[in-house]
């Protein structure tokens, strides 16, 4: 199994990026996809995750209402698209994979990506 995430990159305070996580090695629609990120020098937090058909989706507080993740399971493919980036935002993103569905404990994801940073510069 591989999650490949990519489009992280160095941006400034208020803009966007798309991130993807590329799937493969798994039946994509049958697992529940989300993101964590991991800034430096702090733990892992859960971001947003979306459920098997994409009818269920979860944000932390801290994202609510300028990420959203998305999935297009005919490309095996989970997106955030993340809009008025702050600062805080700086961390590597990572994409995982569970088959018992979403959930925001990082413990129960079966599969995880290598991760993509995001540097947000004021």
């Amino acid at each position: 199994v591989q999650l490949q995430a990519s489009g992280g990159g160095l941006v400034q305070v208020g803009d966007s990026l798309r991130l993807s996580c590329a799937a493969s090695g798994l039946t994509f629609s049958n697992y529940a996809m989300a993101w964590f990120r991991q800034a430096p020098g702090k733990e892992r937090e859960f971001v947003a995750a979306m459920s098997r058909s994409g009818g269920v989706t979860y944000y932390a507080d801290s994202v609510k209402g300028y990420f959203t993740i998305s999935r297009d399971n005919a490309k095996n493919t989970v997106y955030l698209q993340m809009n008025s980036l702050k600062p805080e935002d700086t961390a590597v993103y990572s994409c995982a994979a569970n088959l018992a569905g979403p959930s925001v404990v990082a413990r129960n994801y079966d599969y995880w990506g290598q991760g993509t940073l995001v540097t947000v510069s004021s």
